[in-house]
């Protein structure tokens, strides 16, 4: 990056979207809303929708439990589910707070992936409470995403739910950020001409995000020996003093400590990016959380994705100067955005589409692997490893990934042409932003 903008700048920036929020927010209440679905030609077709004819499905589906997808939208239904005590970077704000932000999750759902999800604040922090909370309603979905909940509950929430449930349970914290952050480092090790099996990582952050990266990691080969994690009181290795708590409280972050880290390193930040390959960071904001003369510390041709907001732990220049051949945030206005919205839409409309029973590993891997294609195809290049949002066809296509592999592991319910199901996306996808666009031409939508 030629230019360098100084923090000021930045935090001003970054205070625009505030400020339009504090008035739009208000001036629409909300930013999502129910709309038929059917045909409504007179009052008499309520008879159908709704009592007496509406008995009949009910029948059906009492009879035959499958049913269901045919006569609701239930597999088009996701649940967005959150008790707001990690609410992006303002913390444990509480559910009613948190409210704006799944809604915000919601409308990305229906305009990128043409799925309609619903925000559900849960009123308790009580891990097993709000398990079953998610398991009574869970009748009414096709799919849970969870979202905003603190570590290392949500580890635990997510575990539980996935093994008990038959509809797809996903952490967008956790899996979609791993599934994006793969795409990155995917092609960003093709552009540098490095293989991910015998490239050094360093993860700095051993929170909900980096913990499934590193699990994502290893499952897509990724040697357990070639990561050195580190959070904020230093590398993880077997004989660091707090492993009997860790087992204890973290017992993910401890299994990670006891697997990882083949050289046994032990250290900070700086020790653990010497000579590193790849390092991914989600820990403090910056500026000066990484500090420019650890990076330099590198290997050459090294990747860097520093993806807190609003600030990241390293400016893009500093990282640059450092020696850093590429380098991304989680911020729009910086090149090689690291960002989630790339990853849950299309991941659930190929998971809906297919009636997946689970999001297993290998399908957000198998989403990974096509948004990579997606930049691929239309030229990597140092500032350009990821599609952006504009690159709408990403959807699409990794909706058909993600749908091939759950049917590959026997997880889909419905079997499909890899045609059928890239079809079936791109027309639910077009339809969903042109109702969109009719509804503001039209002024049921006011522009401000």
């Amino acid at each position: 990056m030629k230019k360098k903008i100084s923090v000021e700048e930045l935090l001003a920036k970054a205070k625009k979207p505030a400020e339009e929020a504090m008035k739009l927010h208000p001036f629409y209440r909300g930013k999502i809303q129910i709309t038929p679905k059917c045909a409504i030609r007179s009052m008499d077709d309520f008879s159908i929708w709704y009592t007496p004819g509406v008995a009949e499905p009910c029948n059906d589906i009492a009879k035959n439990p499958e049913k269901v997808f045919e006569h609701t939208n239930k597999g088009n239904y996701v649940a967005v589910v959150s008790d707001g005590t990690r609410v992006l970077g303002l913390g444990d704000i509480g559910p009613l707070a948190g409210l704006p932000v799944m809604e915000g999750k919601a409308l990305l759902f229906k305009y990128l992936g043409g799925v309609d999800a619903f925000p559900i604040m849960i009123d308790t922090k009580d891990a097993d409470e709000f398990i079953q909370a998610v398991k009574w309603i869970a009748p009414t979905f096709g799919g849970i995403n969870l979202e905003d909940i603190s570590s290392p509950k949500c580890f635990y929430i997510l575990d539980k739910l996935r093994q008990e449930m038959e509809i797809p349970v996903w952490h967008d914290d956790q899996q979609g950020t791993a599934a994006i952050t793969l795409a990155g480092i995917i092609n960003g090790l093709k552009v540098v001409g490095k293989k991910l099996n015998e490239s050094l990582f360093t993860i700095i952050g051993v929170g909900a995000a980096n913990t499934c990266l590193i699990r994502t990691l290893i499952k897509a080969g990724v040697p357990p020996a070639n990561i050195i994690a580190v959070d904020s009181k230093g590398i993880l290795y077997p004989g660091r003093q707090d492993m009997p708590q860790l087992k204890e409280k973290n017992p993910y972050k401890y299994e990670i400590a006891m697997k990882t880290n083949g050289e046994e390193r032990f250290g900070s930040v700086a020790d653990a990016l010497k000579n590193a390959d790849v390092a991914i960071a989600a820990s403090k904001p910056g500026p000066g959380t990484i500090k420019k003369e650890w990076v330099a510390n590198m290997n050459n041709n090294a990747i860097m994705f520093a993806e807190a907001n609003p600030v990241p732990e390293i400016w893009p220049w500093e990282a640059k100067e450092a020696g850093v051949r590429i380098f991304g945030t989680g911020r729009s206005d910086f090149p090689n955005q690291v960002n989630n919205s790339l990853g849950f839409p299309g991941i659930f409309r190929g998971t809906l589409d297919v009636r997946a029973k689970t999001i297993t590993d290998e399908m957000h891997i198998a989403a990974a692997y096509a948004i990579a294609e997606v930049a691929e195809q239309k030229g990597l290049h140092e500032d350009y490893i990821v599609p952006t949002m504009d690159d709408w066809e990403v959807f699409p296509h990794e909706a058909t990934a993600v749908a091939m592999k759950a049917m590959e592991q026997g997880m889909a319910r419905i079997k499909l042409s890899r045609q059928e199901i890239y079809e079936n996306a791109e027309a639910i996808i077009k339809k969903s932003r042109e109702q969109t666009k009719a509804l503001m031409k039209y002024g049921f939508i006011k522009t401000p």
